[in-house]
């Protein structure tokens, strides 16, 4: 019996990287990567020539049509993530309407599964809700960010998908941790970069955290198993931001973060981030979503993915060291682009 051919959108970001390097090593054949053209392939390099490649845009539903060919799976890693106000209507394009697309034509293509991943940004965030689990419901309150409000639209075509006969699940992973790209980037490998750097402030509030080995690993038991029309919140760990910026600090053997982030401090620092980003040209750091956002206590509850599988999450300390060496590593490397060992 042939293996089943799978499709991975998203295949080059920090995500579908991690989950292509995993089917590898799972000694999965069948593995096709959907890539922009001026995607780059810094995190997929080394086993770039163990997978079939073709060029293509979830924009595109022609491209994205052929990518499509013969897929029994598809893994739906492909999105923008960003807080910047300015990418907030192509944001809504790719993520919406990208995944629009991605469903309308594994419809048509009856492909077997889909695993979508959405965030946890898309379950919503009401003030006065601190804990949050897969029963949340989305309210549409200021406090979402226009990413959470893509990925809820996103989320609400894979429903439709699943009401039109479409076998799918989602995964809501809460901030996800481990080695990539260390700046430039929306993903939490600019931690690294800006403690090594020298950062004195950590925010007040506190949030959910996980593995992004662990991430791909849940991802590839759901679409192996019999589950659909499921989601899954992954969350390895509630914590302080003062705890995950003690420890990246230790881990890269700098200063420990010592100013605690007021509300005068949060309000200068996003409207200078954003003045100095006007001068370079370059994404600000810090936006005014990310600023209030880091300033609250949002928590995740994580006992459906536990329950299911059996499944263990990595211990986030363990996390942040081994990424924090390998963040080391790349130093010695131009801030090379790296990847946490399986």
């Amino acid at each position: 019996m042939p293996e089943k051919k799978i499709l991975i959108t998203g295949a080059t970001g920090f995500i579908g990287a991690y989950l292509l390097h995993y089917l590898v090593s799972k000694d999965e054949k069948n593995i096709r990567a959907l890539r922009r053209q001026s995607s780059p392939l810094d995190l997929v390099e080394s086993i770039y020539n163990q997978v079939e490649w073709v060029e293509g845009d979830i924009l595109d539903p022609t491209s994205l049509e052929d990518a499509m060919q013969g897929i029994d799976k598809i893994y739906h890693c492909a999105a923008i993530v960003s807080f910047n106000q300015n990418d907030a209507a192509y944001m809504m394009r790719v993520n919406q309407e990208g995944t629009a697309n991605v469903v309308n034509i594994a419809l048509e293509k009856k492909v077997e599964k889909l695993v979508y991943v959405s965030s946890i940004a898309a379950i919503g965030r009401r003030k006065n809700e601190t804990t949050i689990n897969e029963k949340s419901k989305w309210s549409s309150d200021k406090s979402n960010t226009p990413y959470g409000i893509s990925k809820h639209l996103a989320e609400m075509e894979v429903y439709r998908g699943m009401a039109e006969g479409l076998n799918a699940a989602i995964v809501n992973p809460s901030n996800v941790l481990g080695s990539g790209f260390w700046k430039g980037r929306a993903t939490t490998g600019q931690f690294f970069f800006k403690m090594w750097r020298g950062l004195p402030f950590y925010p007040a509030g506190g949030t959910g955290f996980v593995d992004v080995r662990d991430v791909v690993r849940f991802m590839h038991l759901l679409m192996e198993s019999d589950i659909t029309s499921e989601r899954y919140i992954l969350n390895g760990d509630n914590l302080p931001f003062l705890t995950i910026f003690e420890n990246i600090a230790k881990s890269l053997s700098v200063r420990i973060p010592f100013i605690k982030v007021s509300p005068l401090i949060r309000e200068v620092a996003w409207r200078s981030s954003w003045l100095l980003s006007k001068f370079t040209g370059k994404p600000p750091f810090i936006t005014k979503q990310t600023a209030r956002y880091s300033a609250r206590n949002y928590f995740y509850e994580n006992g459906k993915s536990l329950e299911q599988f059996s499944f263990l999450y990595t211990p986030i300390e363990q996390t942040i060291k081994e990424t924090g060496n390998q963040f080391l590593e790349s130093v010695t490397k131009g801030l090379k682009p790296m990847i946490l060992p399986f």
